[in-house]
């Protein structure tokens, strides 16, 4: 597997995030901006307008805010609308280097698919990942990340106020008082731009302040999330259903936490023997019968309810 460079992994310590240049072709780019645009049309997993409810809380709704290819939008579970978006979850350019920083004892955890519009109020916002406790947890600078994403972007946003993601490089290390009188913004002393083109994924810890920005550039800008997390964190997104194993490696079997046996006291505290191997994809699929029988219990895929 491919491991970041001395210049990488110094610019991912220190600042907290990385570039990657031209991931995704131009072909493939078009596939998934045209993909969000049909989502739209389809019902799944958005943010509940209930006041009452948690920010971040996701429900099942019929569509998005609009039916325009360039409204808002928010989507939740990305995997069963098909193959290409599970065989995103471990592409080799990018996947590589999030288990050279992460180390292979990971599943994913979450994908999304967002869009951002063009608007004259929207002034933008900035969190960090996992709420209000994870946001006071910090790794030590020789730890591997809790959990980290990977946004692929669909549209250049090469110029400042278009949406891009908003970070404060350094903060994955160095808690930001949070005071939620004065909040932190995307122009917050510290802030950054970050400019990019389609095809590029910009990749960043849970616990760096970020957030898209304002975007005055007058078209929408198009992303999509992929979410890891430590093994024992465990996901929390979506199930795998029968029509997604199908789909699915062994590899990406195991990162949506398919450990090859039914789940029994103990499982993603510890990762299975053969973790490493299938993860860095040197191992071939193995039967499991063996451990099945040994444990007594019955293999099985979860079904969707």
């Amino acid at each position: 597997m491919k491991a970041l460079t001395d210049e990488q992994r110094h610019h991912w310590d220190t600042q907290g995030y990385l570039i990657l240049k031209q991931v995704l072709t131009p072909h493939e780019v078009a596939l998934f901006s045209s993909e969000i645009d049909r989502l739209r049309r389809i019902p799944g997993f958005e943010p509940v307008r209930d006041k009452a409810l948690p920010i971040g809380h996701y429900g099942w709704l019929p569509h998005a805010d609009s039916l325009d290819d360039t409204g808002w939008m928010d989507r939740r579970d990305l995997l069963p609308y098909g193959k290409h978006f599970v065989d995103l979850m471990d592409r080799q350019d990018v996947f590589d280097l999030i288990v050279d920083i992460m180390g292979p004892y990971l599943c994913l955890s979450m994908t999304q698919a967002i869009v951002r519009p063009p608007s004259e109020t929207f002034p933008g916002y900035t969190h960090t990942d996992g709420g209000e406790a994870l946001r006071c947890i910090r790794p030590s600078e020789t730890s591997h990340p809790l959990a980290m994403k990977a946004m692929y972007l669909l549209t250049d946003v090469t110029e400042p106020d278009s949406g891009n993601l908003t970070i404060f490089p350094g903060s994955h290390r160095r808690q930001i008082p949070y005071n939620t009188e004065n909040p932190i913004t995307p122009t917050s002393p510290g802030s950054l731009q970050i400019m990019g083109e389609a095809g590029d994924c910009i990749l960043f810890p849970h616990a760096m302040w970020h957030g898209p920005c304002k975007n005055r550039s007058g078209r929408a800008r198009k992303t999509i999330l992929y979410n890891y997390c430590q093994m024992f964190m465990r996901q929390y997104d979506f199930e795998i259903t029968p029509a997604i194993a199908e789909w699915c490696s062994p590899r990406q079997r195991r990162l949506l936490g398919d450990l090859g046996y039914d789940f029994r006291p103990g499982s993603y505290f510890y990762g299975p023997r053969d973790q490493v191997e299938v993860i860095t994809g040197e191992a071939e699929e193995k039967p499991y019968k063996e451990i099945n029988e040994a444990l007594g219990i019955r293999r099985k895929v979860q079904t969707a309810t």
